[in-house]
């Protein structure tokens, strides 16, 4: 098997692009230390929701194992600003209470939580802005969110400008928590007076982002999350929240209609991580669920890896008149 090395190293370099899938994203972790065990440096990296989480530790400087640690050791049940989940509950007055959050702020949950955490854990690798990441002019990280005041597709920082904003003052935790803000389930950050929500909903999976005109430098590789689970409905829980679940699933992560379009010409790029039926928003995920999911994406790589040829890929999909990443 030929594997694709840089002419000035030994070092295989790479970008990344992560898809959405809430704390299914541990299964990222497992496959970027893989491939940090096999040699390859991440250049750039973009994601969605839980993708945006990743790749904006890893552009600050977080290695996989560091992110696997932090990973592990998070309750993610502070993401839901308290304790008590509204799906867990089975008190009257706690499902009243985010019920009146949910029509006065458009959302369950604040995400103040989540803002902080990962405020904190980018200001201990010294980098909590897009001008932190910036290398010849432009920004090695790239964050999927949607405008639902405009109907558009934003990416951060590319699209700040257009607002009238610094895109190299902008804070990256803003950006992330734009990106992973699932509607209905957490208040939508506003931006200029527009609302701003989860990217899947336009672009769970953007493996296009890094696309060049002409023969690549090196490969990008996508993360994608490969799921086989009943919808909350076909399990007969038709209750409103469980129903309202599975709307933003249909239309955010369970919704595949990018995979339809570039699964011909990207599948050979892409690395497909079982998620063993852990759903999107099970903030109460267990230890051993976590590991399950880290263990799925490492081996799912190490897979990928064993059949992986760059100049095979360079040669079957692409050449000079095709737009190539």
């Amino acid at each position: 098997m030929m594997i694709y090395m840089t002419k000035t190293s030994n070092i295989k370099k790479f970008d990344a692009v992560f898809e959405g899938g809430g704390v299914k994203g541990i299964a990222f972790v497992g496959a970027i230390c893989k491939l940090e065990e096999e040699g390859y440096k991440l250049e750039r990296c973009a994601g969605t929701s839980a993708g945006a989480i990743i790749s904006a530790l890893l552009a600050v400087g977080y290695t996989g194992k560091e992110i696997k640690e932090l990973m592990l050791n998070t309750d993610y049940t502070k993401f839901l600003d308290k304790n008590i989940s509204i799906f867990s509950s089975s008190n009257i007055f706690e499902k009243a209470s985010h019920a009146y959050n949910l029509f006065t702020d458009k959302g369950f949950y604040s995400g103040d939580y989540f803002e902080n955490w990962i405020h904190n854990l980018l200001k201990a690798k010294g980098k909590t802005k897009f001008k932190d990441v910036y290398i010849n002019g432009k920004s090695k990280l790239k964050i999927i969110a949607a405008d639902t005041t405009n109907s558009k597709m934003l990416i951060l920082p590319d699209d700040l400008e257009k607002y009238g904003i610094n895109s190299m003052e902008f804070d990256i935790a803003k950006a992330v928590r734009m990106s992973m803000s699932i509607p209905i389930f957490f208040k939508p950050v506003q931006l200029r007076g527009n609302f701003i929500v989860d990217g899947g909903i336009l672009s769970n999976y953007p493996i296009w982002i890094f696309d060049v005109e002409g023969k690549p430098s090196y490969p990008t590789f996508g993360f994608n999350l490969d799921e086989n689970k009943l919808s909350y409905t076909a399990q007969g829980k038709t209750d409103f929240i469980h129903y309202s679940l599975d709307v933003f699933n249909t239309c955010i992560f369970s919704g595949k209609n990018e995979d339809v379009y570039i699964r011909d010409k990207d599948l050979a790029r892409t690395i497909n991580i079982p998620t063993l039926g852990v759903n999107t928003t099970e903030f109460d995920l267990s230890k051993e669920k976590s590991l399950a999911l880290y263990q799925s994406g490492y081996e799912s790589t190490e897979k990928f890896l064993r059949e992986w040829d760059f100049e095979k890929y360079v040669k079957e999909y692409r050449n000079e008149n095709k737009v190539v990443a």
